[in-house]
């Protein structure tokens, strides 16, 4: 069980990470802090393109971020969104395409905290995906 002062941190750093989003199409504003293993925090925002297709959430680019510093274990997800230059006010969940990712590398314990702008919900990653593909789909 994770304790307050690490979900707010997480929280904290996801809030400040949506400042860094570039949305200008679609005008909402992501942030994401991941929770590695050793303790330290990776965030991304999320960063469109006007093809759309080659557009980035926060949530995989603070994994891809931490997967190429070279981290395989995570402890914890915050993750933040809503209409840029708004406060946060409602909670939002990462899309499929992150799900799918998280499971890459989370157990399906895995918390991920969303954050309303004043309550944060912890969510196990099997809720959010419960039907993953994982690696024993490969074999």
């Amino acid at each position: 069980m994770m304790n307050q002062e690490t979900i707010k941190t997480l929280v904290d750093n996801a809030l400040a990470a949506r400042e860094k989003s570039y949305c200008p199409y679609s005008g909402f504003a992501v942030g994401a802090a991941l929770l590695a293993a050793d303790g330290t925090v990776y965030t991304g925002a999320n960063i469109e393109s006007a093809s759309f297709t080659p557009t980035v959430c926060a949530e995989r680019v603070a994994m891809f971020t931490a997967v190429h510093a070279g981290q395989r274990e995570f402890t914890a997800l915050a993750v933040v969104g809503g209409k840029k230059g708004a406060d946060v006010s409602a909670y939002c969940a990462p899309c499929g395409v992150c799900r799918q990712v998280l499971s890459e590398f989370c157990a399906p314990d895995f918390p991920v905290i969303l954050f309303d702008g004043n309550t944060p919900k912890i969510i196990p990653l099997s809720t959010l995906l419960p039907a993953s593909f994982s690696k024993a789909d490969l074999v």
